[in-house]
C-alpha cells in the first residue's frame, strides 16, 4: 500500500522537487498551497505525514500545525522551512511538530527523514490493530501501546505521537542513560548531526507534562555530559 503524504507548500519549485524525489521512493504525494484548504484536507482524510511549510500566504505554517495537532494528536508532521534560527525550530517543536528541516535541504536526507516518520507511522498502526499488548507499568506511570495513551497516577497525559514514543522507549529501560543521539536514532528512525535539538525540545515538552516542578525534574533526568534517563524513583507513588 503506497503511503500518502500532504504536502503544505506554495513555493512550485520545490513543490516539484519534493513530489518527484519522494515519488521516486514510492510515496505518494497530494499537494497544496493554501493554508486553510490544507487544514481542512488534513482533518477530512488519511495521511501517513503532513509535510509542512511555515511561510503560507494566508495562515502559517505554525497555525496548521497547532489546528492539526488539536484535532488528530498521533498525526506526524515534519516541518520544512526557509526559517532556520533556533527560535523558528524550538517554536515549531513546541505547537507539535515531529520533526523540523530547513531549506535548502538535501534530497536524499529528506526521502530518509520521510522514511523515519512514514516507519514511526506505520508501527503505531500496527500496535493499534494488536488484540491485545500488555500495558506497561512502572510506579504511578501507565503507558498502554494498544490505546496509544499514558497515565501518571489518575492524570492523563495529553501527549503527541512523538512524546508518547519518547516516553515510552525511556520508560521500557528505567535508569539507562541514552545520548541524544541514541534517542534520535531510537525514537526518531535516524541520525544526523545537528538536529540533536530535536530531541532537547521534545524532552522539555514532556518534562511539562509529567513533572511537578520541570525546573527540578525528578522523572526524565539529566546526566550532565551524556544525556537522559527515566528514573523509577521519580514515578514511585
Amino acid at each position: 500500500m503506497t503511503d500518502k503524504v500532504l504536502l503544505v507548500e506554495d513555493d512550485p519549485d520545490i513543490a516539484e522537487l519534493v513530489r518527484v524525489n519522494l515519488q521516486e521512493i514510492g510515496i505518494q504525494i497530494s499537494h497544496i498551497n493554501q493554508g486553510r484548504e490544507a487544514v481542512a484536507e488534513a482533518l477530512s482524510d488519511e495521511y501517513a505525514l503532513l509535510l509542512l511549510d511555515l511561510m503560507l500566504p494566508d495562515i502559517n505554517g505554525l497555525d496548521i500545525c497547532r489546528q492539526v495537532r488539536q484535532a488528530r494528536p498521533a498525526q506526524a508532521i515534519l516541518m520544512l522551512t526557509a526559517k532556520d534560527t533556533e527560535m523558528d525550530r524550538v517554536v515549531g517543536l513546541e505547537l507539535g511538530a515531529d520533526d523540523y528541516m530547513t531549506k535548502p535541504f538535501s534530497v536524499r536526507e529528506l526521502q530518509a527523514r520521510v522514511r523515519a516518520q512514514l516507519r514511526r507511522a506505520s508501527l503505531l498502526g500496527q500496535q493499534d490493530r494488536m488484540a491485545a499488548h500488555a500495558k506497561l507499568h512502572l510506579g504511578r506511570l501507565c503507558i498502554d501501546q494498544v490505546q496509544h495513551v499514558a497515565s501518571l497516577g489518575q492524570q492523563a497525559l495529553e501527549l503527541t505521537a512523538t512524546e508518547f514514543e519518547l516516553l515510552y522507549y525511556l520508560a521500557r529501560h528505567p535508569n539507562q542513560v541514552f545520548s541524544r543521539s541514541q534517542l534520535l536514532e531510537s525514537v526518531w528512525g535516524y541520525h544526523h548531526s545537528g538536529y540533536e535539538h530535536t530531541v532537547n525540545s521534545h524532552i522539555n515538552r514532556l518534562r511539562n507534562k509529567v513533572e511537578k516542578n520541570p525546573n527540578q525534574p525528578q522523572i526524565i533526568q539529566t546526566v550532565w555530559g551524556v544525556g537522559y534517563k527515566l528514573s523509577p524513583h521519580g514515578v514511585q507513588a
